[in-house]
């Protein structure tokens, strides 16, 4: 089971020419700006731009379902036909992320929140 599509992360080329376009798209500045991700937060929904993005295989953006158990769906994807393009790995704080592509080239992202104390 998930808790829907509350994650999309855009794969861009260049940090310092798309961030002002998603800050006057969304309203907002960005929650994390780094040189590796930027995030922003609007109406519910997380907005990544990752510099590195289509060096992981990423051709547009990609939504992130958001499961309660990240390992267990991704054992479930990859039996089910999914190719592994991301193990899980933590990007910080505890939140996980993964990738697979299904049999039509569709990247799919799934993630898990760290634990709450």
């Amino acid at each position: 089971m998930t808790d829907g599509l509350k994650t999309i992360i855009y794969p861009v080329k260049d940090l310092a020419r798309t961030k002002p376009l998603f800050s006057a798209l969304l309203g907002v500045e960005p929650y994390a700006d780094e040189p590796y991700y930027v995030g922003y937060k609007d109406a519910g929904q997380d907005v990544g731009l990752d510099p590195n993005g289509h060096a992981k295989g990423m051709t547009g953006p990609v939504p992130y379902w958001h499961v309660s158990d990240i390992r267990a769906t991704l054992a479930g994807l990859v039996e089910a036909g999914a190719e592994l393009l991301q193990d899980v790995q933590d990007v910080g704080g505890g939140k996980l992320i993964a990738s697979v592509k299904d049999a039509d080239g569709n990247l799919i992202g799934i993630t898990q929140d760290p634990p709450t104390a």
